[in-house]
């Protein structure tokens, strides 16, 4: 089916993450020796999202004791924003996220200095682009009825941080859980859950949970995986999916819910994550050679959901979501414009649009929201500048 376009489709243009110079990171105060390609130039999109809407930034503390460097980190917010909810893309979704907090499930493992504080991480991501959707379910059923037509009739509910069973013998007597849990109705009317992780600047590289006997015999028993020993399986890069898809199986045949599956989400553009779920989706046994009540896996980009979003109607959050997340032409001009005289030039070195007319229309659209996003609105600014004269 073809899609229309919306914010996101610039992005697919760019073939691959733009290489940030040290020194172009080093200046925005976001290098880190260690970080990714994907990783740099994703924290330096972070760093100019916080800088648009004058939330003021913190710093990262490296080492322990007297041997210790604190550095500015300016993919971080300050401690004051972090508390007033200002890495969320609204007062309502740093509302709910409260809640959800404060309602959290037994032994959920959310970091708050993370979810609050970084700017990077996956777990505002999650919350940012998922929120909105759990406040509206019509909206959530419109998106994901594109998304996965045979599965999903209508949303009923979202958990976030949801195990079915943490700790417990009959799964997997562990903590693993996943980033939330979507309640369907499928069209043949079955009540059924979507099981979801969703991954951002991830490099795949762990750290992994302890190997435990009882992986080994769940993998055996699940008839999910081709080999269902595979050391491949038990990667640092798959084994996180391993056993969400296990748990996932589990979550059936305890006849906790009728049907499952399990998605993932990341970006077109994290070749890591993006190679980890191709390779993981070559481990299990092909669709049309499992039972019927097998839990399928699907994976699926973020930019892709930004576009189910605006298909829906969502028009705001799908550019605001994509202009935080997905706008790596913004990082590319930057990194660019360090090496060229004049501003004139960009236009003469810049990636050509496609021949598509469709696509040359997206970029111009893309192009306004970029700017239309350099903008915070009245009440955000009233809110950082009450932030800033805290600090």
């Amino acid at each position: 089916m073809q899609t229309t376009p919306s914010a996101s489709a610039s992005a697919a243009y760019l073939p691959r993450v733009p290489l940030v110079p040290e020194d172009v990171a080093r200046r925005n105060n976001v290098f880190f020796e260690i970080d990714t390609r994907f990783r740099r130039a994703a924290r330096l999109l972070q760093c100019l999202w916080l800088k648009d809407r004058g939330i003021p930034t913190g710093h990262h503390v490296r080492g322990y004791g007297g041997d210790s460097v604190t550095m500015e980190l300016h993919s971080t917010l300050s401690p004051d924003a972090a508390r007033v909810g200002l890495n969320f893309l609204s007062r309502e979704i740093h509302t709910f996220v409260r809640r959800e907090l404060l309602m959290r499930e037994e032994g959920a493992a959310i970091d708050e200095d993370r979810l609050l504080g970084s700017a990077l991480s996956s777990m505002p991501l999650t919350f940012n682009m998922f929120g909105p959707m759990a406040l509206d379910l019509n909206l959530a059923t419109a998106v994901l009825r594109q998304l996965l037509p045979d599965f999903v009739h209508q949303v009923t509910g979202f958990m976030f941080e949801h195990s079915p069973g943490r700790r417990q013998e009959r799964f997997l007597n562990d903590g693993t859980a996943f980033d939330l849990a979507i309640r369907v109705i499928t069209p043949d009317g079955e009540e059924a859950t979507i099981f979801v992780e969703v991954k951002y600047s991830e490099d795949m590289a762990g750290p992994a949970a302890r190997l435990r006997d009882r992986y080994d015999e769940v993998s055996r028993a699940v008839g999910l995986f081709v080999d269902p020993d595979s050391p491949m399986l038990r990667s640092l890069a798959l084994e996180q999916l391993w056993r969400e898809h296990m748990l996932a199986q589990l979550t059936v045949d305890q006849g906790l819910t009728a049907r499952a599956m399990f998605i993932t989400i990341g970006p077109r553009l994290n070749r890591r994550v993006m190679a980890a779920f191709r390779v993981y989706e070559n481990e299990l046994i092909d669709v049309d050679d499992q039972d019927p009540d097998r839990v399928s896996f699907r994976a699926f980009t973020l930019e892709r959901f930004i576009d189910a979003l605006a298909e829906a109607g969502a028009d705001g959050l799908a550019r605001d979501l994509w202009g935080r997340y997905a706008d790596f032409e913004r990082v590319y001009h930057l990194a660019l414009g360090e090496y060229l005289d004049e501003p004139s030039n960009y236009a003469l070195t810049a990636p050509l649009a496609p021949p598509s007319s469709t696509r040359a229309k997206a970029s111009l659209k893309a192009a306004k929201i970029a700017m239309t996003a350099k903008r915070a609105t009245k009440s955000r600014e009233q809110t950082v500048k009450g932030v800033s004269s805290e600090g």
